[in-house]
């Protein structure tokens, strides 16, 4: 779980970066709508950045396989998800988006896969 906690810890400080660098230097260069889907992708890399920690500091208490799978499928999610988000936001291209809910679908597997983690355990 060592490799999760890694992983955790550099997705959410990426997250804190890309945060800062949308709020002070995308402001006014990106317009207000691919600003708000560059934030949005900020903030689900955040949340799943810090479910990734979650996942390596319980995983004492979880079932290791399910707890496993949550993982990489959060992992899987922040890619896909945050990672179109942000090509969408930089390029202009919105067919990108339709890369979004396979990201989607990889986040709910995760939590489905983490609540399964902690039930067998």
């Amino acid at each position: 779980m060592r490799t999760f906690w890694i992983i955790g810890c550099l997705f959410a400080m990426l997250a804190v970066i890309a945060g800062a660098f949308g709020a002070h230097a995308l402001e006014g260069r990106l317009p207000p709508d691919l600003l708000a889907v560059f934030e949005t992708a900020a903030r689900y890399q955040m949340y799943h950045a810090l479910s990734i920690l979650l996942i390596a500091a319980a995983a004492d208490r979880l079932d290791s396989r399910m707890a496993n799978i949550a993982g990489w499928l959060f992992v899987a999610g922040i890619v896909l998800f945050a990672g179109s988000l942000y090509l969408m936001a930089f390029t202009g291209i919105r067919w990108l988006g339709a890369v979004t809910p396979l990201g989607g679908l990889c986040f709910i597997a995760g939590w489905i896969s983490l609540v399964r983690a902690g039930w067998q355990r």
